[in-house]
């Protein structure tokens, strides 16, 4: 736990392994990181200046420069001239891995909510189809919703799932994520091709999403198929890059 609060700036306890190979300014920017992410250093607070942290925490001026443009760069800090250096909304980091985004924010304690903003019946078109692997014209449920971590939102999200693997109802998928539905349906996906990308948010977007029109967005498409090789789910998703970004773990 940070020391408590000296003329209202927060004084974190950050602790340095410096027998690591790991850089130091790596390791006081994960620290930091960690503690804004679990509400340790709560949003709106103020960090030490540079000077004096990096004299508390024994590490060199640029060390400590360097680790907090690291949490900047990442939006987790920002500097105000007059202000010092604010801890500012955590982003969401979700590995790429094949879990919803309900429960990536759930599993994290974020309180997912989502909107509903149209579900329809109707034939499946050729690209859905062929993504699929189903015959064109097939019903398929249609969905759009927003996606919120408490009361910020943070995806638009739309989707396709064919009507005979679930009967999708609005009540539902207010309740509770698309996959768990899928899994309850006894169709868990099991292998999913994705894409990530970035665009600009045209301006419906940045309207729903409360952001800047053209702000930057990362995108998602993903289709999932269950263990028996069947699609069971197309998404194609659009995410604020301000509050949310994609982890990726690699290995040879």
């Amino acid at each position: 736990m940070p020391d408590k609060p000296l003329n209202g700036v927060l004084v974190p306890k950050v602790a340095l392994d410096r027998s690591s190979p790991v850089p130091l300014y790596f390791q006081v920017a994960t620290r930091l990181q960690e503690q804004i992410e679990g509400g340790e250093l709560p949003v709106g607070g103020r960090l030490e200046n540079e000077v004096e942290l990096a004299d508390r925490l024994g590490v060199s001026r640029p060390t400590m420069r360097k680790a907090i443009a690291y949490l900047v760069e990442r939006g987790m800090l920002t500097r105000r001239r007059g202000v010092g250096t604010q801890i500012v909304h955590p982003k969401v980091r979700r590995p790429v891995e094949l879990t919803s985004l309900y429960d990536d924010l759930a599993k994290t304690g974020r309180a997912p909510r989502t909107e509903i903003r149209s579900l329809e019946v109707g034939p499946a078109t050729d690209t859905i189809a062929e993504t699929l692997g189903i015959p064109v014209g097939t019903p398929v449920t249609t969905i759009e919703r927003i996606r919120y971590a408490g009361d910020e939102p943070l995806a638009l999200m739309h989707n396709a799932v064919p009507v005979d693997v679930v009967a999708l109802q609005v009540d539902d998928l207010e309740q509770r994520g698309l996959y768990e539905i899928l899994r309850s349906a006894g169709h868990v996906p099991r292998i999913a091709t994705q894409v990530v990308g970035a665009k600009a948010a045209t301006a419906v977007e940045a309207r729903l999403l409360g952001d800047a029109r053209g702000a930057p967005m990362l995108t998602m498409t993903r289709t999932a198929w269950d263990e028996s090789g069947r699609g069971v789910e197309y998404g194609s998703h659009v995410y604020r890059a301000s509050r949310y970004s994609f982890e990726l773990t690699l290995t040879c």
